[in-house]
């Protein structure tokens, strides 16, 4: 029997994720059917019938009303702080805590956990950008974006992105985009400390349309509290997240009228067909080609020609991966035996693999055999977030690994920097656990779905019709081999955006992976690109 890997077990939790991404199967005909409910057992039943004819007691009613109130109410701390950035002190004030969402009757349905920085020294709050951002999983928290980029505080890590000797600290983030906008991170339901009101609702928010909602509806909330109607309004999601913010694209305008002057999409995914290795779908396969040519030049195991330009690599890989072999894999068992020799031969050539193994793969890859497959040798495995991050093969016959030596590296760092952060900086208490990365939202219902795949590069792009002067910027890690950049390419190729919008997207590429911003160089190239993007949106004054 088949040793089930740790892959088994967590994909669906955190399949396209900066670690924080949406389940790879996204099969609408299975994630539709309803979840079964369990029956109560007959010995409750007098129970049941006895509490409800007894008489309430004085005592136990006051204290009910009492925690009802309590739970019903926002719970904020404010502090004040400031970061240098490019030389420059920034002050600010750090808003942490929750904001109750309720429905227009006034009953609680979600306390909302969030952490916004507000710019001190800026007198025109009209003119200052705000910009909500999220993670994705489904399942994670804003903690990675919020920690990782954007904030004002940040992990530390080595250089590369490498896991340091805990315990872990943050330091100073002379690269926060605090300077620029803004800041507001949101995390979605059962995620951080946000909570459905009351607990056992939760799973009315665990879906695609579900999850817009309530994070539109906070975002609504939040605009609105804090007079931020008429300031320039971004969205930053990563994976998953991206996914959502594409969505929330087409939510907010339609439902409050919003309209948003840009969305940053970091390792992006809106169309999960181009990501989902199923049956009768050949597309991840060309699309990931590129990213395993990256990683196996990464690791030295390409041929000496492709091995001495890694730029000329990609661009082959590329070319090939859109042309013959997507050529090939539509023919199928057509294909002929010639043409079968030479697209052998040359998936080996780009991916490091023995011509052998790619016969008997049938011509296909798939990513999590690609994991344990190219270093096998040297009995490691690569990371799925980051290509270059290795770790030891500990199933060495097996054709997955049972880890993600990039995962692991961040889990730790930046699970207790928040934890520690959120409550001696920011001030603020709680006793819940911080959900960084949970499986409680699964089954996740993918009740948008169509033809089996999720796709909202639709939404994205009839909100840009709908305004015209909205933005879009993509990061790309060339190591990403959750959501590899040419797949982010292709979406955006078959948009079908017209012409004079096409040029309000904007595309940046960076040496790392997934969660590009933990390799400092490419932490610095992002701030750079965001700030640009930024500047970009903004009207003309």
């Amino acid at each position: 029997m088949k040793r089930k890997s740790i892959f088994d077990t967590l994909l669906p939790i955190l399949a396209v994720a900066a670690l924080c991404c949406a389940s790879p199967t996204l099969r609408a005909d299975e994630d539709k059917k309803p979840v079964p409910t369990a029956e109560p057992k007959k010995s409750d039943a007098p129970k049941k019938e006895e509490a409800k004819n007894a008489k309430p007691d004085k005592k136990e009613e006051s204290k009910g009303d009492a925690a009802d109130k309590k739970d019903s109410k926002d719970e904020l701390s404010e502090t004040t702080n400031s970061v240098t950035i490019n030389g420059v002190e920034v002050k600010y004030k750090a808003t942490a805590g929750t904001l109750m969402i309720k429905d227009e009757e006034g009953k609680p349905h979600v306390s909302f956990f969030f952490v916004a920085y507000t710019r001190l020294d800026e007198t025109n709050a009209n003119e200052r950008p705000v910009t909500f951002s999220f993670n994705g999983g489904p399942g994670s928290s804003s903690v990675w974006l919020h920690l990782g980029v954007l904030g004002p505080r940040r992990v530390f890590l080595k250089e590369d992105g490498g896991l340091p000797p805990p315990p872990f600290h943050l330091i100073n983030n002379e690269y926060s985009l605090l300077d620029e906008s803004d800041l507001v991170f949101i995390d979605p339901v059962s995620t951080g400390f946000t909570r459905a009101v009351p607990l056992e609702d939760a799973r009315k928010y665990h879906g695609v349309d579900q999850d817009l909602e309530s994070v539109g509806d906070f975002i609504r909330l939040y605009t609105t509290r804090y007079k931020r109607w008429d300031s320039p309004k971004f969205l930053i999601g990563e994976s998953y997240g991206t996914t959502r913010a594409a969505g929330l694209s087409g939510y907010l305008e339609n439902r409050f009228g919003l309209y948003l002057n840009g969305i940053a999409l970091v390792s992006s995914v809106l169309d999960f067909s181009t990501i989902s290795f199923n049956a009768g779908n050949d597309l991840p396969f060309v699309l990931y080609l590129p990213t395993e040519t990256a990683a196996a030049w990464f690791h030295k195991k390409l041929p000496s020609d492709l091995q001495a330009d890694r730029k000329k690599a990609l661009k082959e890989s590329e070319q090939f991966a859109l042309g013959d072999y997507s050529r090939a894999l539509m023919q199928g068992s057509a294909l002929s035996a010639s043409d079968r020799r030479h697209i052998i031969k040359e998936v080996a050539r780009l991916t490091g693999l023995s011509e052998d193994y790619v016969d008997r793969a049938d011509l296909r890859i798939e990513a999590h055999r690609f994991f344990a497959e190219l270093l096998r040798k040297e009995r490691l495995i690569i990371g799925r977030y980051d290509a270059r991050r290795t770790g030891p093969n500990v199933d060495a016959a097996g054709d997955s690994p049972d880890y993600d030596p990039s995962f692991t590296s961040v889990l730790g760092p930046f699970t207790a920097t928040l934890n520690d952060y959120v409550r001696r900086e920011l001030k603020f208490e709680s006793d819940l656990p911080y959900e960084v990365l949970t499986g409680k939202v699964q089954p996740w219902d993918f009740n948008s779905a169509r033809n089996h795949y999720l796709d909202v590069a639709e939404t994205l792009q009839e909100a840009m019709t709908h305004n015209p002067y909205l933005k879009v910027f993509v990061a790309n890690g060339y190591y990403d081999m959750a959501t590899p950049y040419l797949a982010t390419r292709y979406t955006f190729d078959h948009m079908g955006l017209p012409p004079n919008l096409q040029t309000n997207v904007s595309m940046g590429y960076y040496e790392a992976g997934h969660m590009m911003y933990v390799n400092q160089p490419s932490l610095v190239e992002l701030k750079r690109d965001l700030s640009a993007f930024i500047h970009s949106a903004l009207p003309a004054k």
